[in-house]
């Protein structure tokens, strides 16, 4: 499958030391080891974080080199707040599970600023808040409804009328939610600090290394490689992102095509919006924004059903334009934005609104990490947490609101 395609913004942030490009390297024999984990993107990354320190023999591998996938096309937004409400969390699933989840999204931006603490890349973590504002009556309606839900549950909300959408934005919207306790991320730094971290504490990494079968045997299961090489392992963690879809079709699961752009670093008038927040509306598809340390705006959505490739790519560089026009259209004064770095990819979403941890009778032994919606760094790391106690110990208490048995 092929996930992304454009000039990618992330990658130009960051490069492997030749030293440790040395380190990464193809199977090149049969090894034994606890668990695998196929896939290093965020969510591999984030198990292997979590695995190395239990003391349990780690091996991680991907089919291309680090991160190369949906990852370095992820734009880097941690919000509490999902794509679907908590008020429609709580009539799918009643309160208690509602409000779980939420708090769950709550608790991973705080374990990512920790972890962001303990790595050796400085992934760029930088706590923002968050403006959500209506994009038509409905969403004023719907705004007004969650306002009410999250602060009868203690999240971190305020309500922000017209005029002070006006003075603090520049910009006239009937409403707007206004959350705390969000942040942003470079995900390509996070993601190869993780690994150098787990690297530290005994975890082995293979690129170009892609699993081509894999069968239950005593004890666990054998995977074998492109590299006519096989692995025996007690457990195995799938989280490849959309391209796990290849191994296994999930009912559950949703695909769409995205877009996204990065400028060109503005110089003059870069802090024009209220403190640096991260901004999104509630029509679907949905436009959304953020700012970078080198003074750069990411603005993305645009969303198309395709999934075919080649189609997505047609549309890129008309999406391009209109991304620039959406934000030339909220903020008049960064009219001379160009897209410097512009790319296309496959999102994955879910019918039920949550993401999910997955296994199937024809893969014993085997788990799939599924962090598909809008939150996907926040929903690796909620999942992944829950895995490392899944694959060590048998169970979590939150397992249940995200795993099929």
């Amino acid at each position: 499958m092929k996930t992304i395609s454009g000039k990618l913004y992330w990658p130009s942030t960051y490069s492997l030391s030749q030293t440790e490009q040395i380190r990464f390297k193809p199977l090149d024999e049969d090894e034994d080891c606890d668990y695998v984990i196929v896939g290093s993107g965020e969510s591999g990354c984030l198990c292997a974080y979590f695995l190395s320190q239990t003391g349990a023999k780690v091996i991680l591998l991907d089919k291309r080199n680090i991160a190369q996938g949906s990852t370095s096309a992820n734009t880097g937004l941690l919000q509490y707040s999902n794509d679907k409400s908590l008020n429609s969390f709580i009539n799918s699933y009643g309160k208690e599970k509602a409000v779980r989840h939420y708090q769950l999204c709550v608790e991973a931006i705080k374990g990512l600023e920790e972890m962001s603490k303990t790595i050796d890349i400085d992934p760029d973590f930088i706590k923002r808040k968050s403006l959500y504002f209506a994009s038509d009556q409905d969403g004023k309606e719907k705004l007004e409804l969650e306002f009410k839900v999250l602060k009868e549950n203690g999240f971190n909300v305020e309500r922000f009328t017209q005029s002070q959408i006006k003075e603090k934005f520049n910009f006239t919207k009937e409403l707007a939610l206004y959350t705390g306790a969000d942040a942003e991320v470079n995900p390509y730094k996070c993601a190869h600090g993780l690994l150098l971290y787990a690297m530290k504490r005994g975890l082995k990494i293979y690129t170009e290394s892609e699993v081509t079968s894999i069968i239950g045997v005593e004890n666990g299961v054998q995977l074998f490689t492109k590299n006519k090489r096989n692995i025996r392992a007690r457990k195995v963690i799938f989280a490849g992102g959309y391209e796990s879809l290849e191994v296994k079709s999930e009912k559950n699961a949703t695909l769409t095509s995205t877009f996204a752009i990065t400028t060109q670093p503005i110089i003059e008038d870069y802090h024009a919006w209220y403190e640096n927040c991260l901004i999104w509306e509630t029509a679907r598809p949905y436009l959304y924004l953020r700012t970078t340390v080198d003074r750069r705006i990411i603005v993305g959505g645009l969303d198309e059903p395709t999934i075919i490739p080649e189609k997505r790519e047609s549309l890129l560089f008309h999406k391009k334009e209109q991304l620039i026009t959406k934000l030339v259209d909220l903020f008049p004064q960064y009219n001379k934005a160009k897209a410097e770095f512009y790319w296309t990819g496959a999102f994955g979403g879910t019918h039920s609104g949550l993401p999910m941890i997955r296994q199937y009778n024809e893969y014993p032994n085997c788990y799939f990490l599924m962090a598909y919606g809008g939150n996907g760094t926040v929903y690796s790391y909620i999942l992944a947490k829950i895995l490392k106690d899944l694959v060590t110990v048998g169970d979590h208490q939150d397992a249940h609101i995200y795993l099929n048995r």
